[in-house]
């Protein structure tokens, strides 16, 4: 039942991303088809090189940044095996919704020795912090470009709706079943009744609470919050550099890339990778800012396929080169 429910959540997602694909062609005529793939053909190659490689380089700081917390908790796993996980993850988020947060734990905790719990805890504290980003970087969009992006937020907020209001079920599923199982434990753990499987359990919420927690056992914070900043501004440093692939947006400012981090970032939980609903948001934000729906369209896409060819390669690899260059820890373990 839950495999069928899994393939039913895929489906949903891919399929509400080939309707947004449809609804941002559907108005284009053969001309506007032709001039898409051209402005998409015809983009600058070494300039999407160059933000494939900025992308690969916020990646490898997030592994530097994922490294402190997971020392904080008194491991110390390989910098390479870590960046490989990352990579993994990222793939898996991509196929699969959600799964590649709990694959790079698992991954990463099977070729280092560590608790997959005590590294769920350290992703757990890791998304709080970029949720947090996403938020300053909502405000500044908004501050920055109020009168630009107020109506475009409110539009792109009700498209996004039906899925706050799925997770917010969610979390409040989760809680009450945090808060069941909690109480279990504790009922149990008052017994004289040492059980095998209540000492596990204990262990995991233990290993959990210590990842969450790692933030603050952290000896250098200002190491940590820089790798935070640095991967932030990576992500838009891509998005801007990505104007000048195509001479038609390499006039476009800060403002614009902001603007289309902020709404981006949204449009990649929508969908299954973002498809669909990515190239859409990309598409009216530039509308924003003067740019032609076509142009903004051919831009979504490009920055979309970089994003997405970049994981399809680099994932499947970072899988065969963990196995690789663990092998021999695996043959003596």
């Amino acid at each position: 039942m839950k495999f069928i429910k899994y393939i039913l959540q895929i489906a949903i997602f891919l399929g509400l991303g080939l309707v947004l694909i449809w609804f941002s062609l559907k108005d284009l005529n053969r001309e506007d088809i032709q001039h898409l793939k051209s402005l998409i053909y015809n983009a600058n190659g070494l300039i999407v090189l160059l933000c494939a490689l900025i992308l690969v380089l916020s990646h490898y700081i997030r592994t530097l940044r994922w490294t402190t917390m997971i020392s904080a908790t008194g491991s110390k796993p390989g910098t390479l095996n870590v960046f490989l996980a990352v990579i993994t993850g990222f793939f898996f988020n991509l196929v699969f919704p959600r799964l590649g947060e709990v694959m790079k734990c698992t991954v990463l905790g099977k070729y280092e020795k560590i608790p997959v719990d005590k590294l769920i805890g350290t992703m757990v504290a890791e998304r709080i912090v970029d949720l947090f980003c996403l938020i300053l970087v909502i405000f500044f969009t908004i501050i920055i470009q109020l009168n630009r992006v107020s109506s475009y937020a409110a539009e792109f907020l009700t498209l996004l709706s039906g899925k706050v209001r799925n997770s917010s079920s969610l979390l409040i599923m989760l809680v009450l079943a945090l808060l069941v199982l909690s109480s279990s434990i504790i009922i149990l753990y008052r017994q004289k009744h040492r059980l095998k499987w209540l000492q596990a359990v204990k262990k995991a919420i233990h290993g959990f609470y210590e990842g969450l927690t790692s933030i603050k056992k952290i000896k250098n914070k200002s190491a940590f919050f820089f790798h935070t900043f640095l991967i932030w501004f990576l992500y838009l440093m891509s998005i801007q550099v990505g104007f000048y692939a195509m001479p038609e947006l390499s006039d476009q400012g800060l403002a614009a890339s902001l603007t289309i981090l902020t709404f981006g970032s949204f449009a990649m939980i929508v969908t299954q990778g973002g498809i669909g609903a990515y190239q859409l948001a990309v598409q009216k934000t530039l509308t924003l800012f003067g740019v032609n729906a076509v142009t903004g369209l051919a831009f979504g896409w490009l920055l979309w396929s970089v994003q997405t060819l970049m994981l399809l390669t680099l994932g499947p690899v970072s899988l065969v080169l963990l196995f690789f260059i663990n092998r021999k820890k695996t043959i003596v373990s």
